[in-house]
């Protein structure tokens, strides 16, 4: 019951700030772009919770498992990639007054490449985003609404609708102030996990800093095995890419970025997001260390899978426990985590139902201006979210699941393709075979992974988005015409 209250609590203040946004502004300006009026730093500090998504949260602290803390690696080439989107994305971005970045791909190449990338987002961001909120609704069915007897369908269904609620006026504007709140949730949330862990083990804040830098698994950096997927100039290179194409070219992460009043003030919030996921993903792989040196002081067998680490530990986290002088219930831990992932998800979810809206009105049906239609199209995204999400839970085969996530991962090498095609040529492309191209990068890029590993041994990491782009700029550039932009 305490639960229940602590996230209803956390739902009616998300309703407050929705309804406080919507006040001062609504129509499809606002949704779409908040009126260009965002102050910068409150952009900056949720975007850092909207990027890190409920899987995420649960992922990370495992990670240390199988490959220490060589993520830390990518998120060294974040930042070169955050710079790399604030200083040449974001100018063209904003000299061209887009609300959609897609818009872009119809101006240069026209609108066989503008409806291809719109579409590419469109369908990749649908399934992307209803995985990982899947993944988030079975732990949030397992921990608090099985013992109820709520079916998955329901609960699907309501925090769908939660989303669509409270952001159906405001949009991305509401979302500017939700992802600040849901932001200062997330890291409080982590930050009392780490010092219950560090309590249970007995640990000052110094002697926790030390067991974690002395442990094995706090390895970060990897330069003697060039064929591993930690590979330091992989990882760096790959870091600089992922945040170039799933952030540069990608609208849900793009939009609140272009709701700043000006390229100066959005370059600075850029900047500053990159440089925080460096500290932000520190802490969770920091909290992964520790758990797995109280589950060997405790004696518990370390699960297999690092996914289920921190759910490990929650759930079996029984009985009471002396914290600072204060004996405290080991349910807290359990309302926490459901609260870190709500936290987590919600952040990420609500803006991805956002954009898919933002691209749907402007990018398919091109009528950034009409009102009904955004609230239609809003509606209906959310419900198709919600089919989508249900029909994963249908599929029970959580390989198949796996399988369909590798292939929307594909789907972001054709746009790296296209916006680098655009913006370091000036060749003109035949538009009817733009799509077929981008259809077909992915297929050569998974025949290659394959015959890599099957002929050298060779795994294919992060690095595999930069061979799916280059196959995507080579094929653009087999269809261009005789003539080049001016």
């Amino acid at each position: 019951m305490t639960l229940l209250f602590l996230v209803l609590t956390y739902f009616a203040a998300l309703f407050a700030i929705s309804r406080w946004s919507a006040h001062r502004g609504a129509g499809n300006d606002t949704f779409f772009r908040a009126g260009r009026r965002s102050p910068w730093p409150l952009v900056a500090f949720g975007m850092v919770g909207a990027s890190i998504s409920g899987v995420t949260f649960v992922s990370v602290p495992g990670m240390v498992l199988s490959s220490q803390m060589t993520y830390l690696q990518v998120c060294i080439g974040f930042i070169l990639g955050y710079l790399a989107v604030a200083f040449v994305l974001l100018p063209v971005y904003y000299r061209l007054n887009l609300t959609s970045i897609y818009t872009y791909l119809g101006q240069r190449l026209g609108p066989e490449a503008y409806k291809t990338g719109a579409w590419f987002f469109l369908v990749s961001k649908m399934v992307g985003a209803a995985i990982k909120f899947y993944v988030v609704c079975i732990i949030l069915q397992q921990f608090v609404l099985s013992a109820w007897g709520v079916p998955f369908w329901l609960t699907v269904t309501v925090m769908v609708l939660l989303i669509w609620l409270y952001t159906r006026h405001g949009g991305v504007r509401t979302l500017v102030f939700t992802d600040t709140f849901q932001t200062i949730c997330l890291f409080t949330v982590l930050l009392l996990i780490i010092y219950i862990v560090t309590q249970q083990l007995g640990f000052s804040l110094s002697e926790a800093v030390s067991a974690v830098a002395n442990d094995a698994r706090s390895r970060v950096f990897v330069f003697d095995d060039w064929t591993s997927p930690q590979y330091f100039w992989k990882e760096l290179v790959s870091g600089i890419f992922i945040v170039v194409v799933m952030t540069g070219l990608d609208q849900d992460m793009m939009q609140k970025n272009l709701t700043c009043r000006t390229l100066r003030e959005a370059q600075k919030d850029m900047c500053s997001y990159g440089v925080a996921f460096l500290p932000a993903n520190l802490l969770f792989l920091s909290l992964g260390v520790l758990l797995a040196q109280l589950f060997e002081a405790q004696g518990v067998t370390i699960p297999a899978k690092g996914d289920e680490l921190l759910p490990m530990f929650v759930s079996g986290n029984v009985g009471t426990h002396c914290l600072g002088g204060f004996v405290i219930p080991a349910t807290l831990t359990i309302h926490l985590f459901v609260i870190g992932i709500v936290a987590a998800s919600f952040s990420s979810a609500d803006s991805a139902l956002t954009s898919l809206t933002t691209s749907y009105c402007v990018d398919i049906r091109k009528r950034p201006d009409d009102e009904r239609l955004r609230r239609r199209v809003h509606l209906a995204i959310c419900i198709l979210f919600v089919g989508v999400i249900v029909a994963f839970d249908m599929l029970n085969n959580r390989s198949l699941i796996d399988a369909i996530y590798t292939i929307v991962g594909y789907t972001y090498g054709p746009l790296l393709g296209l916006f680098a095609f655009g913006l370091f040529s000036r060749w003109q492309v035949r538009g009817r075979w733009v799509p077929f191209v981008c259809l077909l990068s992915p297929l050569l890029c998974y025949a290659v992974s394959t015959l890599s590993e099957q002929l050298w041994n060779y795994h294919f990491g992060y690095e595999l988005l930069l061979l799916n782009g280059l196959l995507t700029f080579v094929g653009l550039r087999s269809i261009t015409t005789t003539s080049r932009c001016p």
